[in-house]
């Protein structure tokens, strides 16, 4: 009978497991690539043992295991202090407030993705020229995460995307070049701003701190980043703190229109 009880799931059932799966997931996302992500699995291994032994009423090692737990979580928020600013972080700076922003959270309840705003064809002939003249510059496309917790440390601005504009930011004598340039929409809402610079060791030594600052505003947010190297002219994608290859400039202005819709 407690077997048969055991199978009976409930609607809050479900949900429970969607909600610790997506808790999960986050964390995940946030420790991927880290030293921490070790740590990470190492606790979920020993969470399934514990949870398992209860299952099958191993009291002796069931208590051993769930007194490690109980004792090691003020330890583990002290290992994971970054990790936790990391996820409140995210979750305070989603951006609830437009109802196209709401949509995007939930995608799977659409029937077709909406078109972006933004003025893609612009970004990437910017990016373009700028390579050509081996102009270093960082494009921060804001998607569903607000980037307000950036913003304020560069200069606030309301422009419409165009070519000539984006190339003129970026140009070597003038005062907006350095730091990166803010994009929500088909507007630039801000420049000179500083990214957080990620700590991944993993990203080889021939890409600088402009390159260590996409990866690190992609790791703890979802906006996307172009990036121009002042060194090679070479133009990197980068989402979810990787970078993402591609064949051309044609294939690169799909890939940005899709993660835009």
């Amino acid at each position: 009978m407690d077997f048969l009880n055991f199978l009976e799931f409930k609607i809050t059932d479900v949900i429970d497991i969607v909600l610790v799966a997506a808790l999960l997931y986050y964390i995940y996302k946030l420790v991927k690539g880290t030293v921490a992500i070790n740590i990470f699995i190492g606790i979920v291994i020993v969470w399934a043992l514990w949870k398992l032994t209860e299952l099958l009423q191993m009291k002796m090692i069931s208590s051993m295991v769930g007194g490690f737990m109980n004792i090691g979580l003020i330890a583990l928020i002290i290992v994971f202090q970054q990790e936790i600013r990391k996820f409140l972080l995210m979750i305070g700076s989603t951006n609830f407030a437009t109802k196209r922003n709401f949509i995007r959270h939930f995608k799977f309840l659409k029937q077709e993705a909406m078109p972006t705003d933004t003025n893609v064809e612009a970004l990437i002939g910017a990016c373009e020229k700028m390579g050509v003249t081996k102009t270093g510059a960082i494009l921060v496309l804001e998607r569903t995460n607000s980037l307000d917790f950036v913003k304020i440390t560069g200069d606030s601005m309301n422009i419409e995307i165009t070519q000539p504009i984006l190339e003129s930011i970026f140009f070597k004598n003038s005062p907006l070049h350095d730091g990166a340039a803010i994009i929500q929409d088909n507007f630039i809402t801000a420049t000179r701003v500083i990214l957080p610079v990620s700590n991944d060791r993993n990203i080889p030594l021939r890409f600088g701190l402009r390159h260590r600052a996409a990866v690190g505003i992609t790791e703890k947010t979802d906006a996307v980043c172009l990036v121009v190297s002042e060194e090679t002219g070479a133009i990197s994608y980068i989402k979810n703190g990787e970078f993402v290859p591609y064949k051309g400039l044609e294939e690169l202005s799909n890939l940005l229109k899709k993660d835009l819709e």
